[in-house]
């Protein structure tokens, strides 16, 4: 049995706990929370099982014993002091997404986890466990379509309102959240992005900074990727579309995957490689094929649904972490791969910043130095 104390009991921690009461997490349990909110911790009080402790301290969680494990569900600037701190008390540790807001301070957190190989280290990256991108990672390490040559991922359904950024004061600001939506909602896309398709060497962030909303990051993003092997990307992402988009397309030298809400996908596999075909056919061959005329038949097509469950995706990362703490199973999303979309966030608010190209990972230095501009400036 694993017994669990979260850090931080808002929207994600108190789910997590409700997932834990109810059962829903074989082999694991609730022993203790935490949280600075004197409300949060008389809900704790009033909402949880008797038996659960309430901690205003984490440190004071982390050294009581009562706990063999904790996930940090705290605004992101906490996650990685948070998690050396539970490393460093012999626990194991769970990290909500982000894994953090600038790159060297999760290589610090990476860092005091590989010192404690036995210790596990996995990140809420929910959507790895979605079955369809889990079948589509098995296509795209297969080679099925080929290498890759453009990534394209049209993602607008991240609508927030008002309302939302304003329900906490530490929500869409520099100081207190490190970025909007490629911080926030985003980094859900970016891990994908990297699991699936590899991380880009080169990055342009073009970004908008309160669009439509009263904040100063940035919720309007077009991203462009260039990667090692010369294939291209682009992310175009915002939280101002009430009737918004999920469309991915990943375009390989041997066919092409297309992915409708995050749950439809199509697989396109070519029977020849595009550069035979391009040597093979002649004009008027062509022609009648990209009219849809006839022609030589270019691919076989799947396609394949499957329902995203978003809470059941949450549970199934849980329940695998329960399984590695217990038997040492692999961590569908290991602590140490957290790092690699903040890579890609911070190349991309560099970008933005210095109006300019940046390769990844970014210089660490520089980042820290405008990212503290950018709070200083908020603060005035």
């Amino acid at each position: 049995m694993v017994r669990f104390g979260i850090v931080g009991i808002g929207n994600m921690g108190s789910s997590y706990c409700g997932w834990l009461t109810e059962g829903a997490i074989p082999g694991g349990v609730l022993a203790a929370v935490c949280d600075v909110s004197k409300e949060r911790r008389q809900w704790a009080r009033e909402t949880l099982p008797d038996g659960v402790a309430v901690f205003e301290d984490a440190e004071a969680l982390f050294a009581s014993g009562l706990a063999d494990a904790v996930m940090i569900v705290t605004p992101h600037y906490f996650h990685p002091p948070l998690a050396i701190s539970a490393l460093e008390h012999g626990l194991h540790v769970l990290v909500d997404k982000p894994a953090g807001v600038y790159a060297d301070q999760i290589r610090q957190m990476n860092e005091a986890a590989a010192r404690r190989p036995n210790q596990r280290f996995a990140m809420m990256f929910n959507q790895r466990t979605n079955p369809l991108y889990q079948r589509l990672k098995a296509i795209l390490d297969a080679g099925e379509i080929g290498e890759i040559r453009r990534v394209n991922w049209l993602i607008t359904s991240w609508w927030r309102t008002h309302k939302y950024y304003a329900s906490s004061p530490w929500r869409a600001t520099w100081w207190g959240e490190g970025g909007g939506v490629l911080v926030n909602q985003a980094p859900h896309q970016l891990d994908l992005l990297q699991w699936l398709c590899g991380m880009p060497a080169r990055a342009r962030g073009y970004l908008r900074y309160g669009s439509h909303r009263r904040i100063t990051v940035e919720d309007d993003v077009t991203a462009y990727f260039e990667y090692p092997n010369g294939a291209t990307g682009v992310l175009v992402t915002c939280t101002h579309d009430a009737v918004g988009s999920d469309r991915l397309e990943i375009q390989g030298d041997r066919g092409k995957i297309i992915v409708e809400n995050s749950s439809t996908a199509t697989v396109r596999r070519m029977f020849k490689p595009e550069d035979v075909l391009s040597e093979e056919l002649d004009f008027r061959q062509m022609l009648a094929i990209v009219k849809g005329q006839g022609g030589e038949k270019l691919y076989e097509e799947e396609t394949f649904t499957y329902p995203e469950y978003w809470d059941i995706q949450h549970i199934d990362v849980m329940k695998n972490f329960v399984s590695s703490v217990e038997t040492g199973a692999p961590l569908i999303a290991p602590g140490s791969e957290g790092i690699r979309a903040v890579e890609i966030s911070n190349a991309l608010h560099l970008s933005s910043w210095l109006e300019e190209m940046v390769e990844l990972p970014v210089d660490g230095a520089l980042f820290y130095e405008k990212l503290q501009e950018k709070i200083a400036e908020e603060r005035r």
